[in-house]
């Protein structure tokens, strides 16, 4: 009996111990900003880009981007209207709704202005500037992290070869994309197939971004290192699609 009763004690002890270790790992996330986009888009988000149909249905927001592939006037960006800041884990659903084998869908983390002449740091004071969204006011003037994904090269035509890519641009460098890629990419990943969706969680803590996709029975996460000295603090959280994608996007969360 008493044999049996120090084992008890044993097992108690052993998993008090570990209890700090799990109330330290699993860290406190507080609900800050949530949008499953089955109402109007326009409550929580603005738009960069002339030519992109919205449309909020019951099972979220279909983000189609202007037709023509290569027009800087046919990309779209959203924008949160809230500012973040801090550590933070962004989550939401996604589905490929195109067929496309080239360009990209992004997510932008911390988007600032570069706060050089007309460009002020936050980027609601300069949206005329962004009615046609070409991708070069992007990295020549704001200061952002960059994730692209379901991601093709401009000359692909395979749905196989997708990539996941981040980048920190360098704003008023006058090098545009030039050393702003952060490694690794991630190639050929298998996920995206079209029409299924895929659940992202994307954590932001201190220099480390980790993303994780999961769904059709795949999971993938990706991790990258940001510079020591990044500046990025706060800013808004955007949606990028290039022309001629169209893309799904629900239950969209962000925790502080």
């Amino acid at each position: 009996m008493f044999k049996s009763l120090n084992s008890v004690i044993t097992i108690i002890l052993f998993f008090n111990f570990l209890s700090p270790l799990k109330a330290e790992n699993e860290k406190h996330w507080e609900l800050v900003f949530a949008d499953d986009f089955t109402t109007d888009w326009r409550e929580n988000w603005f738009l960069d880009g002339e030519q992109a149909e919205l449309t909020n249905t019951e099972n979220g927001l279909l983000f189609r981007a202007g037709t023509t592939p290569a027009s800087d006037s046919a990309h779209s960006v959203l924008w949160t209207k809230q500012i973040f800041d801090g550590n933070l884990r962004i989550e939401f659903d996604f589905i490929k709704r195109d067929t496309a084998t080239k360009f990209v869908n992004i997510i932008y983390l911390f988007a600032v202005g570069s706060d050089s002449g007309v460009y002020r740091k936050d980027i609601s004071l300069w949206n005329d500037l962004r009615r046609i969204p070409a991708m070069k006011i992007y990295f020549n003037h704001i200061h952002t992290f960059h994730i692209s994904f379901a991601a093709y090269e401009n000359d692909n035509n395979d749905t196989v070869k997708d990539y996941i890519r981040a980048r920190i641009y360098r704003p008023e460098s006058g090098k545009g994309l030039e050393g702003t890629e952060i490694l690794p990419e991630y190639m050929q990943t298998g996920l995206f197939v079209n029409d299924k969706k895929y659940h992202f969680c994307i954590t932001r803590i201190d220099n480390e971004v980790v993303m994780a996709i999961e769904g059709e029975g795949k999971k993938l996460e990706t991790k990258w290192l940001l510079p020591p000295k990044n500046n990025l603090t706060s800013g808004r959280i955007g949606l990028r699609l290039m022309g001629g994608r169209v893309s799904e996007f629900s239950d969209f969360n962000i925790f502080k």
